[in-house]
């Protein structure tokens, strides 16, 4: 690859004799894919190639747009809008690298910014054409919020979206919430209210659009419950972020869960789907947790859980991890260890699968007899080398083959005539009126099939 290479030409030394080929690329047009107003892309690049066996002398290379061009050029390390006489060798190239940042518009579909490269040599005027999907958006940094975030354009946060104490938020329908780095919706003694549709579900990602971030873990926290107020989460998808789900304790003041949380895909995330911290109390209905690196669901120092056709899925955790941890005590920095009770710790007609042979994981302190744990499992298709025993465990199918239709595309839905298909109950139903339909929102039989998918 050529430097830089800016001709200057003295009349005492023989002249270079310059190839009269023209310019070649390696692409026509760079194109980014969408990105949101006020945020830069990522880096692009592209070659110019001179494929004769003499020189090439550029004699301009402009960014059509110039300084006010929503692009950003660098020649081979060389920043700027113009450049003039370049002497590109034979058969070498250049690189030149592009980003782009787009203004804010008024509109609220997504729009396309152009401009365009034009290289200056032999006469003639060639171009390379550049172009960005833009969107605009709402934009949260440290930010107070509450009353409702509509679906009209994207909610994008930085940092911190606080909803602060007694007041509340509510997401609506359709709704496409994106993260920054580290980023999180935090809810302290306050309350979330994310009401999905079937057909219109919340979206929560991370807010690099590009189709390599399209599966990349850990691109923000996640959403994080601080002795929040009653809330609820209703169809929604949650994925690539550190945690789906940080629940810390309860209020005191809440006479139901912490958390009612339904008809939700939890997915990618770098460490736990839902973390249920010291006390928190989380119903949960048709949710679907995968290809979490650590945990899909893990309770620690106590806190209490029904789970009611759902899934806890292992798959795409780092080692033989299981898909379900209880853990009733833990070491604080302060040097003490904290046990709580497990209230309640119910899983009904659901899935606890993975490839490892132990899928469920109990680490478990009484404190001699002043602390208790719940547990019911009752109608699961649960893998565990060595299944558990006693009165908890009812009409339990262990260690099948469960087959789905896709594990490498994550379609977590069981086959017809496998295990699992129509061997749920029907009266572990907590609120028939909403089980009735699965995930997405199909009418189960009166047979159901265990798991948060109806199966044809």
């Amino acid at each position: 690859m050529a430097g830089l290479f800016t001709l200057h030409l003295s009349s005492c030394k023989k002249e270079l004799l310059f190839s009269k080929n023209h310019l070649t690329f390696s692409v026509d047009t760079v194109l980014f894919d969408t990105v949101f107003t006020t945020i830069g892309t990522t880096t692009k690049r592209f070659k110019i190639y001179n494929n004769a066996n003499r020189p090439v002398k550029i004699d301009e290379i402009v960014l059509a747009g110039g300084k006010t061009s929503a692009y950003r050029v660098n020649l081979d390390g060389e920043s700027g809008t113009d450049f003039k006489n370049i002497v590109l060798p034979a058969e070498d190239s250049l690189f030149m690298f592009v980003e782009a940042t787009l203004g804010e518009t008024s509109a609220s579909t997504p729009f396309i910014i152009t401009d365009s490269v034009l290289f200056k040599s032999n006469g003639k005027t060639q171009s390379v054409k550049l172009a960005a999907w833009g969107r605009n958006a709402h934009f949260y940094n440290d930010t107070i919020v509450s009353g409702v975030w509509t679906n009209d354009k994207p909610h994008v946060i930085y940092n911190l979206a606080l909803v602060d104490s007694l007041s509340s938020l509510t997401i609506q329908e359709g709704t496409e919430i994106y993260m920054h780095k580290g980023a999180m919706l935090y809810v302290k003694s306050a309350q979330l209210i994310i009401d999905g549709s079937y057909n219109n579900k919340v979206t929560i990602q991370g807010d690099r659009l590009e189709p390599f971030y399209a599966d990349v873990k850990g691109q923000y926290y996640g959403i994080y419950l601080d002795h929040a107020l009653e809330s609820t989460i209703d169809n929604a998808v949650i994925k690539n972020g550190t945690v789906g789900v940080h629940i810390y304790d309860d209020h005191p003041t809440n006479t139901n869960r912490t958390l009612t949380i339904t008809n939700t895909e939890i997915s990618n995330h770098s460490s736990y789907g839902i973390f249920n911290y010291s006390g928190g109390s989380i119903m949960g209905e048709n949710l679907n947790i995968h290809n979490n690196s650590i945990y899909a669901y893990i309770l620690l120092e106590g806190g209490s859980h029904n789970f009611r056709h759902s899934q806890f899925l292992s798959y795409g955790s780092e080692g033989n991890q299981p898909a379900v941890a209880i853990k009733n005590y833990f070491t604080r920095s302060d040097g003490v260890t904290y046990i709580g009770d497990v209230g309640e710790g119910a899983f009904y007609n659901s899935i606890i699968d993975g490839p490892g042979e132990f899928q469920v994981g109990y680490d478990t302190l009484t404190n001699n007899g002043t602390v208790s744990i719940s547990m019911e499992y009752n109608t699961n298709l649960i893998r565990q080398k060595t299944p558990f025993n006693g009165s908890s465990f009812v009409t339990n199918l262990w260690n099948k083959n469960i087959q789905y239709e896709n594990v490498s595309e994550n379609k977590f839905i069981i086959k017809p005539n496998t295990p699992g298909h129509e061997q749920g109950n029907a009266s572990l139903t907590l609120t028939p009126a909403l089980l009735s339909r699965d995930i997405d929102g199909k009418n189960r039989s009166s047979v159901p099939d265990i798991g948060a998918f109806s199966v044809d």
